[in-house]
């Protein structure tokens, strides 16, 4: 909104250093808005300057209290760990990728009105590695794996289609370390390598691309999302990791199987990959639709 107070050149002022003040204030007040003011002398010729700029302030802040009131309920009403976007924002992917980091800096935090409070470690089940096949393939079962570090993820960028609420997420997370119980049995690098003991992982340089798709339902009135498609993947740049602790002490076995882990750690995280990404997607199905579920689809996506 532009408002131009102006007068003639041949007048010599507003009406004195008062009205220079009201204006002022209300310029101010505006520009809290969003809005701007803009005063120019050269233009309209005011007779009784003082009384003119009088009025214009009471019709001005008359007009303007209803709009202050529903701006300030609006954003009591937006969650805090929420930063809406507007649909008519031309740089509206920047907005997005502001408001997933936003998002991401309070879930690491914990976010009690969605049921996330203790955030890591993340907690897998199991995750199943099979190398080669027949009866002395390898095969390996990691259980209550536990990782540290997948909180502390920065959206990198982020890419949508409004029409069909369709997005994808580049993800960086700096380094996640993980923890888990292991039994295998098979053949390894012509080693017997039935036993079990505990595995350890270090990995430095993830990136991943979250994708996902949503439709809008209407509920009493009210319109909220749901998650219809999501699907994931994830590269690591570096890998560490290595077994210890393993039954019966067998410390040939042992250095045997942390040899042919390191020399083959990323071929060894491309077979474990199904299995990681369909236990990481029921965590991140079952986080997004409690999300969808409680909070309005215009608290993310105004008009």
């Amino acid at each position: 909104m532009r408002l131009k107070a102006v007068r003639h050149a041949k007048d010599s002022s507003i009406g004195g250093s008062q009205d220079w003040n009201v204006l002022a204030i209300l310029d101010h007040r505006f520009r809290n808005l969003g809005w701007k003011m803009m005063i120019d002398i050269r233009l309209i010729n005011f007779h009784t300057t003082s009384t003119t700029v009088i009025t214009l302030v009471i019709c001005l802040l008359t007009f303007s209290q209803p709009v202050l009131l529903q701006q300030q309920w609006y954003q009591e009403d937006i969650p805090y760990y929420l930063h809406p976007c507007s649909k008519h924002d031309p740089n509206i992917n920047q907005c997005f990728t502001h408001a997933a980091n936003h998002l991401a800096r309070y879930f690491q935090k914990g976010i009690p009105e969605l049921g996330v409070e203790n955030v890591e470690p993340i907690n897998i089940d199991e995750i199943f590695l099979a190398l080669g096949s027949g009866p002395d393939g390898y095969r390996a079962t990691f259980r209550d794996v536990e990782a540290y570090g997948v909180s502390n993820l920065t959206i990198t960028g982020v890419r949508s289609d409004l029409k069909t609420l369709q997005f994808q997420l580049s993800i960086y997370i700096p380094r996640i370390t993980a923890r888990a119980h292991y039994r295998s049995s098979g053949v390894l690098i012509m080693v017997q390598a039935t036993g079990g003991g505990d595995y350890w992982g270090d990995y430095e340089g993830v990136k991943a691309k979250v994708y996902f798709r949503a439709s809008v339902e209407d509920e009493e009135g009210v319109q909220y999302l749901k998650l219809e498609d999501l699907k994931m993947d994830f590269s690591v740049r570096d890998i560490k990791m290595g077994i210890q602790n393993v039954h019966n002490g067998n410390t040939v076995l042992e250095a045997a199987l942390n040899l042919f882990i390191n020399s083959n750690s990323q071929d060894l995280l491309r077979e474990m990959k199904p299995s990681i990404k369909k236990k990481l997607l029921v965590n991140m199905h079952n986080f997004i639709d409690n999300l969808f579920a409680q909070i309005p689809y215009n608290h993310f996506i105004t008009e």
